[in-house]
């Protein structure tokens, strides 16, 4: 579902900042070799992650669901010199695949990978994080915010995708569909959270940022 005409789209990322050559190979091989290339965070989206996160200057990020990497790479831009950017992913099959890229990458160094479920390996991580971005499973999304509300530093920022999943959370919901119902209860338990102030933006499948009080 497109949220936003094409060709304002198209205006959008001509008059934005490029992103870099790395990029544009992993998001190019992404589509060509990668199993639902839908899930990649697009041009426009990355810039934004990017430019929040050279805004903040995180000692410290957090992000729920590697994938192949794009959305780490755009994030790692702003990291402070000994900052970490901590990602985790489920499917051992795109570990390689995220590798070919992060080891070109000047952050490379900077990058810690997980392989397994997030919901375990959140709660074994220590210290506080800048800046969390969730984009896993969309079933968890209640249950990693439960988990990531008390690691996300105040003044953090907490970025999560696909809020807008698709259109369907205008949509009646059917029972079976527990993604959905999810996301729908996450939107409204965020906007109503004691401990974030959030906006939710129509870029993409839907982006909001919730900055921690």
């Amino acid at each position: 579902m497109n949220f936003i005409n094409e060709s304002i789209l198209e205006y959008s990322l001509k008059n934005s900042s490029e992103e870099s050559e790395l990029l544009k190979k992993l998001r190019k091989e992404t589509n060509q070799k990668i199993l639902h290339p839908r899930m990649l965070s697009g041009k426009l989206q990355g810039r934004l992650l990017s430019l929040i996160s050279k805004l903040i200057k995180p000692k410290q990020i957090l992000e729920i669901g590697t994938y192949t990497g794009y959305g780490t790479l755009c994030l790692s831009e702003g990291l402070d010199p000994n900052g970490t950017i901590h990602t985790i992913e489920i499917n051992e099959e795109l570990i390689d695949f995220q590798n070919k890229f992060f080891k070109q990458s000047d952050k490379k160094k900077q990058i810690k990978q997980y392989l397994g479920s997030a919901l375990s390996i959140i709660e074994k991580l220590k210290g506080s994080f800048d800046i969390v971005f969730l984009d896993a499973d969309k079933a968890n999304y209640i249950n990693y915010l439960e988990l990531i509300t008390p690691k996300l530093k105040k003044g953090g920022i907490l970025i999560t995708d696909n809020v807008l999943w698709s259109g369907k959370i205008l949509d009646k919901t059917n029972k079976g569909d527990i993604d959905t119902q999810t996301i729908k209860k996450f939107n409204s338990l965020i906007k109503n959270h004691e401990s974030f102030e959030t906006i939710l933006l129509p870029i993409r499948d839907g982006l909001s940022l919730s900055r921690k009080i």
